[in-house]
């Protein structure tokens, strides 16, 4: 959002201090672009004098609610309203159960490899063995076999960041 936007917003006469509103608007679109990050929590607490000659409340508060909705679409999905908590019983469950094609003649993941992995992600899940992060799952490497026993790469690949995703709602 450009900050060129707070210039539209209807004055009124008494409203938000134009000053302030213009100075968080810049950050919102600075955060939105690439810049340093806010977080949609801080957009709420944010607090204007009301002055003369200031910017209308209702179109502020109606601004800063759709700031709010995409800096929230934006945040990491663990951060995102309305995310439901995946619990480690059925997240055990739904590894133990997944299956992957074999990549017959093409190149995949061995088997032994891909499966040892996920065995070290149950047991750090069942605290028998120290804990994978989402981090040590979007950097795992396996070992790719051309003929022999071996794993689908794409399916392996959809499956560990679907686990990295469920993983961050934990």
């Amino acid at each position: 959002m450009p900050a060129k936007t707070a210039t539209r917003l209807p004055v009124a006469m008494r409203g938000y201090d134009r000053a302030q509103v213009d100075a968080l608007l810049e950050r919102i679109s600075e955060a939105l672009n690439g810049g340093p990050p806010l977080d949609a929590d801080e957009v709420r607490a944010s607090r204007f004098n009301t002055v003369l000659r200031g910017y209308e409340h209702k179109a502020v508060d109606a601004l800063l609610l759709e700031s709010i909705r995409e800096l929230q679409a934006r945040a990491p999905i663990a951060k995102r309203p309305g995310r439901p908590r995946v619990h480690t019983g059925w997240l055990i469950s739904w590894i133990q159960n997944a299956r992957f094609s074999s990549s017959r003649l093409r190149e995949g993941y061995g088997v032994q490899d891909v499966d040892a992995f996920l065995d070290r992600v149950i047991d750090g899940l069942r605290g028998t063995r120290p804990p994978v992060t989402p981090r040590d799952i979007r950097e795992s490497a396996f070992e790719v076999v051309r003929f022999g026993p071996g794993y689908d790469v794409q399916e392996v690949d959809r499956f560990l960041a679907q686990l990295v995703a469920a993983l961050e709602r934990r």
